[in-house]
């Protein structure tokens, strides 16, 4: 393949579809306060890296897409109750979500991989799950205060988000990221020689 454009989109294509199968295989992981880990994020910041934040931005399209399909067919069930509040500022969260998680970690990829290309991948790693959730704690206490009060079923909001939302979902999915950076750098290095 030796047109950049085409393999290009052949690359963001393929990681378009990890992010579905990646947010499948999240799906099947036991919920834990009524939140999935996000695996998906590995293949966000891969494309965000090697193709920029652009690609970022829609390889985090994607994800959102996938989510707010999630919402409406009831396969998120936390998800679900966010839609029927407001199925429009729904998709606005899940989508903004995604597409800001996917452009931030690709700007910071760019912005420092003239520096060191691995801590140029860890920080990556480390913006896309900040931002996801940051996005989402923000639209939830902004537009959805009524639903996070269901999800803590009587208990404390700041406590739900910090137990919840924080420990509960933020941490593994930062993990995971961080754990997978080294190896993402290795990757993004061999297939740019």
């Amino acid at each position: 393949m030796n047109n950049p454009k085409i393999k290009r989109m052949t690359s963001v294509a393929l990681l378009m579809a990890l992010v579905v199968v990646f947010q499948f295989i999240s799906s099947l992981i036991p919920a834990v306060g009524g939140f999935t880990i996000s695996l998906v994020l590995i293949p966000i910041v891969l494309g965000a890296a090697a193709f920029g934040p652009g690609a970022g931005a829609v390889l985090g399209a994607t994800f959102g897409a996938v989510v707010y399909i999630n919402c409406i067919t009831g396969a998120d069930p936390g998800g679900a109750m966010v839609f029927q509040a407001n199925p429009g500022l729904c998709f606005l969260v899940v989508m903004g979500k995604g597409i800001l998680a996917g452009a931030a970690s690709g700007l910071v990829y760019k912005l420092m991989k003239k520096y060191n290309g691995y801590v140029a991948m860890l920080l990556a790693a480390a913006v896309c799950p900040i931002v996801n959730t940051s996005v989402f704690v923000i639209a939830m206490l902004t537009f959805f205060i009524d639903v996070l009060a269901a999800w803590a079923n009587g208990a404390d909001i700041a406590g739900y988000i910090l137990t919840g939302l924080v420990i509960a979902n933020f941490l593994p999915e930062l993990i995971i990221n961080l754990a997978f950076g080294p190896a993402g750098q290795r990757i993004l290095h061999s297939t740019q020689k």
